[in-house]
């Protein structure tokens, strides 16, 4: 059963994340979101930062006195907030204003349910010690804003971080909080081939980079055929290949552009390696040159398992343990709170939002119809405030 100082901020959730949804703004842009999340902190009262141009962090700390031998205990909660690049096709009050620009995955709900539960703590800050951090975190979706975070270390005294993300495939009133890998890792990769130009007709006088690149990218699918264990999923992708200038000349330059995912740490470090060391292993049998460059967008979502424990015993005085999911199948897709979660204990819950009364609460994120269930949110805010509460009380220990 949601408790009633959950219910009672049901508007505030649905006002917020229609405002939200109303004015989306992509990744490292998010300027109106972050002003608007300080303004309703300053109305409750609570401190907060900017981290980056467009993220904040606030944080609250609870006036009951420590215990003579307790220690100070400090948890994290974070929302995403960015939106993506792309039109919103619903027909609804709610519909974005920005246009070319769409809460299409629901960080919306995620903002609007954090501000809300910050609403409720604030409320509550003579029932706990310790500190909530609040991580109101800018540019999810290309993987640049938990780096951010860390990077200001606001993850050093963390002795827990929680998150959620809404999840279509799930009905409402379900979330999942499964232990171990959730998500894979999400690494960008660039090889850049140098050769050497000629004519058609004199190859011999030439260095191939179209078809040293050719034969990069079949040997790339060497990394998962015969490099890695069929148990273990490994994606090596190569989605661009551009090279040469003529049909009659000797491509002198090629580039290829693509993408690793994996499910572990040690998987993710040797996958990479392999893709470093054939293209510049393959360039050098041709008496080329490859360059290899990566981008780190998100390291692999690893639940600590003790820490869905934790979640889970808080969501079964919330809703039937039947409505609990602690075996969702792991997906591909990545999401950057991987990279707190290198840092300390935690986990991402993924919380159920579709219904029956509107079809576009099953349509998959990314999509320009995609909605939730907002209800559905309560549940999420509920979690989130028991859970700081719980722990901070230290009711684990």
């Amino acid at each position: 059963m949601l408790k009633d100082y959950i219910k009672k901020e049901r508007d505030y959730i649905v006002t917020m994340r229609r405002y939200f949804h109303m004015h989306p703004e992509p990744g490292l842009h998010e300027f109106n979101t972050a002003k608007t999340i300080e303004r309703e902190l300053d109305s409750f009262g609570i401190p907060h930062e900017r981290v980056g141009d467009t993220g904040v962090y606030a944080f609250i700390d609870g006036t009951k006195p420590c215990g003579k031998d307790e220690k100070r205990r400090v948890i994290a909660l974070r929302a995403d907030i960015d939106a993506l690049p792309m039109k919103d096709l619903k027909s609804c009050e709610y519909s974005s204003q920005n246009d070319g620009y769409c809460h299409a995955c629901g960080h919306d709900g995620h903002t609007a349910t954090l501000l809300a539960a910050a609403k409720v703590l604030k409320e509550k800050e003579n029932e706990f010690s310790g500190r909530v951090k609040l991580f109101f975190q800018q540019a999810e979706e290309i993987g640049a804003g938990a780096k951010l975070f860390v990077k200001a270390g606001l993850l050093k005294d963390v002795g827990r971080v929680y998150g959620t993300h809404v999840c279509p495939k799930l009905k409402a009133g379900t979330i999942s909080l499964t232990p171990g890998p959730m998500n894979a890792s999400c690494d960008y990769f660039k090889i850049s081939i140098k050769g050497k130009g000629a004519h058609v007709s004199t190859p011999e006088l030439g260095k191939d980079a179209l078809y040293i690149a050719s034969q990069t990218v079949n040997a790339l699918q060497s990394i998962v055929s015969r490099g890695t264990s069929p148990t273990d999923t490994v994606i090596v992708g190569v989605g661009r290949l551009e090279a040469g200038t003529s049909y009659n000349i000797v491509a002198e330059d090629a580039v290829l552009e693509g993408t690793t995912r994996a499910f572990s740490h040690e998987s993710r470090e040797r996958t990479n390696r392999r893709v470093r060391e054939i293209a510049e292993g393959t360039a050098s049998m041709f008496e080329a040159e490859a360059k290899v460059e990566f981008k780190d967008y998100a390291a692999p979502l690893i639940n600590d398992t003790e820490a869905v424990r934790e979640v889970s015993l808080i969501a079964e005085r919330l809703i039937p343990k039947k409505c609990i999911i602690h075996d969702q199948e792991k997906a591909l897709v990545a999401d950057d709170f991987a990279d707190y979660l290198a840092e300390t204990k935690g986990m991402y819950a993924f919380l159920g939002t579709q219904n029956d009364r509107n079809p576009n609460t099953a349509v998959a994120q990314h999509n320009g119809h995609f909605d939730i269930d907002e209800d559905a949110l309560l549940l999420s805010c509920n979690i989130y405030v028991d859970y700081a509460l719980a722990y901070l009380s230290g009711e684990f220990e």
